[in-house]
């Protein structure tokens, strides 16, 4: 069937309308131990300086550099520092203490000597090498100052910055959640992969793609798998997921033919919009909300190549928005193209491709449910929406995936 142009949705609208619908989550409070992947809501700073003493970097000795200037020199030690020592330590000129990586530097101690350049005495140490003043101590401070802001807000929580969290003694932070997102998939002819196909069948695999996709994409995801195209089927599976999802992807049952049960169940509710986007592939396309709490759900075509193209497009810059996160079109670059391009007049297409440095070659299998080309491929070739040729060496815009 031919769309005319105008009858399409442009690309850029489409995220536009989605954008203007979404929501950042609110913020909530939470374990440190539960803030991987959420989004910092409040600027952290430190109470106190890091290290908040001043300590050794390594196991050696304590000492007044000056005492070292005609070494190998022989030096007393008055005692040991182990790191977490509660007492306050001193020593004076020509005198040394043994000392433990991490802990508290004696006063009157300006440096400290590696144990490997002394004989590792205990009661008298001979140290054969000179060092600076300064040598091998932590300065308080040197990390970071009392009052600085270590994490800004709008920071997605890591392991190095679960680090930073603990360093600076909090347990709990104020947080934008992870994205709980709901995935299913319609369609009679869905089996479960490692079960049995019957004539007609084929294994789902969307579910187990837009799943894979949240949460590189910093979301959890809760996969329900495949429905009937029974609509009323679908709308009891969906509103089951609504208690535990803020955003919900569904793939297929959105076209123009019958069984259509994504279509048929949320049409009535007129608060979902489906459409035709002047994309290829990914044409028909369904956005909305549903529930009472106005969960934001997300209808996909069901052919995989679509399915996961809409997701990039459409779905990735949602979840960074609820996430609080800067949201922007996919970033690009540009590269030569090693091979002739078609494309249909009036609809923006995105081909699977491989990119090597700033050379481009576009897949063999373009067709929409041709996976196999989408897991091989590295990249998005953009073909602009007025462009049905693109000669060979030309210089085109890619989305690296």
């Amino acid at each position: 069937m031919r769309h005319s142009p105008s009858d399409l949705k442009p690309v850029d609208r489409h995220l536009a309308d989605i954008l203007a619908t979404v929501r950042p989550l609110a913020p909530l409070e939470l374990d440190l131990e539960r803030a991987l992947g959420a989004v910092l809501a409040e600027d952290v700073t430190a109470p106190v300086d890091l290290p908040p003493f001043d300590n050794s970097a390594m196991d050696g000795y304590a000492v007044v550099a000056a005492d070292l200037a005609n070494a190998p020199v022989t030096l007393p030690v008055t005692e040991d520092v182990a790191a977490g020592d509660p007492l306050v330590r001193a020593i004076g000129p020509g005198l040394t203490a043994r000392i433990m990586t991490g802990a508290p530097l004696p006063a009157g101690a300006d440096a400290v000597v590696p144990v490997e350049y002394t004989d590792g005495g205990t009661a008298n140490v001979v140290v054969h090498k000179q060092v600076e003043r300064g040598n091998a101590i932590r300065r308080a401070g040197e990390d970071v100052r009392v009052g600085d802001v270590v994490l800004a807000e709008g920071t997605r929580i890591g392991a190095a910055q679960v680090g930073m969290l603990a360093s600076v003694g909090r347990r709990r932070v104020l947080v934008r959640p992870v994205p709980r997102v709901a995935v299913l998939s319609t369609g009679a002819e869905l089996a479960e992969p490692g079960t049995p196909l019957g004539y007609g069948q084929i294994w789902e695999s969307n579910s187990f793609m837009l799943a894979a996709a949240v949460r590189e994409a910093g979301g959890e995801a809760f996969r329900v798998g495949s429905v009937t195209d029974d609509p009323r089927v679908f709308m009891e599976t969906l509103d089951a997921q609504l208690v535990r999802a803020d955003a919900v992807i569904t793939s297929g049952g959105v076209s123009m033919g019958a069984y259509e049960p994504v279509k048929e169940g949320l049409s009535p509710l007129g608060t979902v919009r489906f459409e035709k986007v002047a994309m290829q592939p990914g044409m028909p396309q369904g956005f909305g909300v549903v529930g009472d709490d106005q969960i934001p759900i997300f209808t996909l075509p069901g052919n995989p190549v679509s399915s996961y193209v809409s997701f990039v497009l459409f779905v990735r810059p949602a979840l960074r928005q609820m996430q609080g996160l800067p949201v922007s079109p996919p970033a690009s670059v540009r590269a030569v193209c090693t091979d002739r391009l078609r494309s249909p007049r009036g609809r923006r297409s995105y081909l699977r491709a491989v990119l090597t440095g700033d050379r481009v070659t576009p897949a063999r299998g373009q067709g929409s449910h041709q996976l196999a080309a989408l897991a091989a491929a590295d990249a998005l070739i953009v073909v602009p929406e007025d462009v049905t040729e693109v000669p060979e060496g030309t210089t085109v815009e890619v989305i690296p995936l």
